[in-house]
């Protein structure tokens, strides 16, 4: 899929839009636009990883999947970043694998490309590294949610991070799905669900999720919602699209 001047000059990745002008054109003829259809895996654990992704509109989960074929995600990209983020840190293989979790668009770039680009320093590399850091505090104040609260506030939280993302308050997600995602059975995503739908904050029907009360939601969450964007905000000096209310 060819890019046409349009996602040229303005490109929907925030990362790729961050960029000075100039370090942008040179990774304009390495970036394909592709299409990034459900559970496409971009990479899988302990294989290398050929190519990079920087999202549009499609959300991606980085899962971890225990011995007994259990998951839970550890992160999540959609075009606040990039996925693929191991290449950068000087190895091309990892624990974790990536999957498309909600379809869209993303621009592809060969790895080997985007590491010789990030060695040579300047604005990429400190860019990536910040971007880095949020992801870092992205898992490890996910990692203490997920011991610590209750299952309706991790939900909520996580409906708003996929909100903000997509820039909508409507998309498809199963509820088998999310009990993967939050590492959960599905009869706790059911009931933590039931609590949303009855307070009025969410509809859930045929796989479809709708914010009906994004404040109440954002009351609902835990405050792990607000930490981690403002840790993008701070380092990378926007919002991953943030609905307006």
């Amino acid at each position: 899929m060819s890019l046409n001047k349009n996602a040229l000059e303005q490109p929907a990745n925030n990362l790729l839009a961050a960029l000075p002008p100039s370090d942008y054109e040179r990774l304009v003829p390495h970036l394909k636009l592709v299409t990034l259809p459900l559970r496409k895996v971009l990479y899988e654990a302990g294989q290398p990883i050929a190519q990079v992704y920087f999202p549009n509109k499609a959300v991606v989960s980085i899962i971890t999947t225990m011995e007994d074929g259990s998951t839970v995600e550890a992160g999540l990209v959609s075009n606040e970043g990039m996925v693929g983020v191991p290449v950068i840190l000087g190895d091309d293989t990892t624990t974790t694998t990536a999957f498309v979790q909600v379809a869209g668009v993303g621009m592809q770039m060969d790895a080997d490309i985007l590491v010789s680009e990030f060695n040579q320093g300047g604005a990429i590399q400190s860019l990536l590294l910040c971007y880095v850091q949020a992801v870092y505090t992205q898992i490890a104040q996910g990692s203490a949610c997920n011991r610590l609260h209750k299952l309706e506030a991790r939900l909520a939280r996580w409906l708003l991070t996929v909100s903000d993302r997509l820039e909508s308050e409507e998309f498809p997600l199963t509820q088998e799905f999310i009990s993967q995602m939050l590492g959960v059975r599905r009869a706790g995503v059911t009931e933590a669900a039931n609590i949303l739908s009855e307070a009025g904050t969410i509809s859930y029907h045929r796989g479809q999720i709708n914010i009906l009360n994004r404040e109440a939601l954002e009351k609902t969450s835990c405050e792990c919602y607000q930490i981690i964007e403002d840790e993008f905000v701070r380092l990378l000096g926007n919002k991953p699209n943030k609905r307006q209310k």
